[in-house]
């Protein structure tokens, strides 16, 4: 019956998402459905399919080579804390990745490869392509799937780099929806050290992530466009200009275009870690006043636990048994008020027997994405520094993403536990 719990729990999620939706009349029921078939046909390749799951894993060898060749100038540059062999043994990989030096330096490489890229006028034919196969099966348009692809593989921040000139004039629905594909994935810079974590409690633990993401990008399209459709005073998909060419100075050429890249994403870098910075220690601050409350079963309040108790549901609908709903629901709580990288390790940490083996896969997918606080304050710092001139639809979206991003996840969740039938 745990199938079919999932299977309910999916029309749950939606109608979720469709309660929480700022203009009902005009949800995309078309793009929902198209949306959803194609959720449930890739879950039912890479899930049900090893041999498929196997070739489509090939693609992520690209941005292996991409985070390598960073790793290669980090490591240059900060020695082993920019990814580096380290002068003594490392027993605890997670212990030995530092954010700063290892992760947010390849929105340096993306933002110059990025210029170079529309330097070229590669980028644009690759929006148009996008924009001509998206409007005919989902019905979004050419800069919103390239992002929410891009997702798949990279992270919030540099999954827009990539589409930048486009995001002054991207409907505020469409910005919706590239945020909330930066929620709901992970960075292919931080899956194989998720997949280190989780090596021991899942089978093809990187496989499972990499799956992950690639569920979630349906799924974020459906939640986002259910809960913020597109203005109808807009002009259909099909009618809007997706050909837009990245202004060139005179005297351009190769090496100016790379610095001129490498030099704005050095802001962004600055303004990722600033927020991150802020965000997580109001979290602690938050958690520091809330724990002078009385202790509640015994332990201390924090943000954690309570997040953790009202998302319990969620683990519930997804698949999970009641009896490990609230397990289930504190790793929730951890990856939403932290980080997914600790709600991984707690995972890896539970006693045997706590979680059965179908419930650790179908949190395995539900964990795999930045919709947490840490990740909310890069994707603002990030998306301001790109386009300050819309600053105010970015600060205005930004704390719903962590709900679409949630909602998102956790559906992808409740598709494993639906195609996990033994």
């Amino acid at each position: 019956m745990l199938p079919l719990q999932s299977a309910v729990g999916i029309v749950g999620l939606l109608g979720l998402a469709y309660l929480l939706s700022e203009n009902k009349r005009h949800v995309p029921w078309r793009m929902v459905g198209a949306g959803m078939v194609l959720h449930f046909v890739l879950a039912a390749l890479l899930i049900k399919v090893p041999a498929v799951q196997s070739g489509f894993g090939h693609l992520n060898d690209a941005v292996t080579g991409l985070t390598d060749a960073t790793r290669a100038g980090t490591s240059f540059v900060f020695g082993y804390l920019g990814g580096g062999d380290t002068p003594w043994t490392t027993t605890n990989p997670a212990a030995s990745f530092v954010l700063a030096f290892q992760a947010l330096p390849l929105i340096l490489v993306v933002s110059a490869l990025s210029a170079l890229l529309f330097h070229w006028n590669v980028i644009p034919v690759i929006v148009r392509g996008f924009a001509w196969v998206l409007r005919r099966t989902i019905g979004v348009d050419g800069p919103i799937g390239v992002a929410a692809t891009m997702n798949i593989f990279v992270g919030m921040v540099e999954a827009p780099l990539v589409i930048k000139p486009y995001l002054r004039t991207e409907s505020r629905a469409g910005l919706f929806v590239i945020m909330t594909g930066g929620m709901a994935t992970v960075a292919g810079s931080v899956m194989v050290l998720y997949a280190t974590i989780l090596k021991d409690i899942v089978v093809n633990p990187l496989g499972q992530i990499l799956t992950a993401s690639v569920l979630a990008t349906p799924a974020a399209i459906v939640i986002s466009y259910m809960m913020i459709p597109e203005d109808p005073a807009l002009p259909p998909l099909g009618e809007r200009e997706t050909a837009v060419l990245l202004p060139k100075e005179p005297g351009d050429n190769m090496m100016s275009v790379i610095t001129r890249g490498t030099v704005d994403g050095l802001q962004l870098v600055l303004s990722v870690v600033a927020m991150l910075i802020v965000l997580v220690a109001l979290v602690g601050l938050a958690n520091a006043v809330i724990g002078f409350l009385p202790d509640v079963i015994g332990a201390p309040l924090t943000l954690q636990r309570i997040f953790g108790w009202a998302m319990s549901p969620l683990a519930l609908m997804m698949g999970i048994p009641w009896s490990e709903a609230q397990a289930a629901g504190a790793l929730l709580g951890t990856k939403t008020v932290l980080n997914e990288l600790i709600a991984y390790a707690d995972l890896a940490a539970l006693p045997e027997g706590t979680l059965e083996a179908r419930s650790r896969l179908i949190l395995t997918y539900a964990l795999a994405g930045f919709a947490n606080f840490s990740g909310l304050g890069i994707m603002i710092g990030g998306l301001v520094a790109m386009v300050p001139e819309r600053r105010a639809d970015i600060v205005q979206l930004a704390p719903r993403t962590l709900i679409s991003g949630t909602i998102a996840t956790c559906l992808c969740g409740a598709t494993a536990g639906l195609f996990t039938w033994s």
